[in-house]
């Protein structure tokens, strides 16, 4: 018999839906409020600023404005997920942190182009998981190429 094989998610909200991402591209996470974030003039509307975590600048991206969902207000609960996209890292704002899910990779489906308010380019499935929906997000994806070239350019 074949092993099923696990995944594990760090889920958080981001608008009122769950999302996660593979554990294995978390860095860490800190809150927002712990964070002083440097705003940089001319970057990408839905980036917040930079922050130096030891000596490495990092952008910072706000997932709800990337996405075009309605902003929510930070508050206690408001979080920075730092995650590695390719060779570089980059900060996350969500709403709150939910927990880290062992979820098996068959539980993970196509995600239909109508079950969220996002564009599914930053989609890699989504696992139904007892009960619940949980949209699994492409990191990889959250900055193209040339967004990715724009916002390094700004925050030089």
């Amino acid at each position: 018999m074949g092993q099923n094989k696990q995944l594990q998610l760090v889920t958080f909200q981001l608008a009122g839906e769950e999302y996660g991402v593979d554990i294995l591209k978390v860095h860490e996470i800190k809150r927002l409020k712990e964070i002083g974030i440097t705003y940089v003039p001319r970057a990408p509307e839905f980036v917040e600023g930079v922050i130096n975590l030891r000596g490495d600048v990092i952008p910072i991206i706000d997932l709800g404005k990337r996405f075009g969902l309605d902003n929510q207000k930070s508050d206690k609960e408001t979080r920075i997920i730092v995650v590695k996209q390719d060779e570089k890292y980059i900060g996350l704002t969500v709403d709150r942190v939910n927990e880290v899910l062992n979820v098996e990779e068959e539980v993970i489906e196509e995600p239909p182009p109508e079950i969220s308010q996002i564009d599914s380019f930053f989609i890699s499935g989504i696992a139904n998981y007892e009960e619940r929906l949980v949209i699994v997000l492409d990191i990889n994806n959250i900055l193209s190429p040339r967004e990715d070239a724009e916002i390094s350019k700004s925050t030089r």
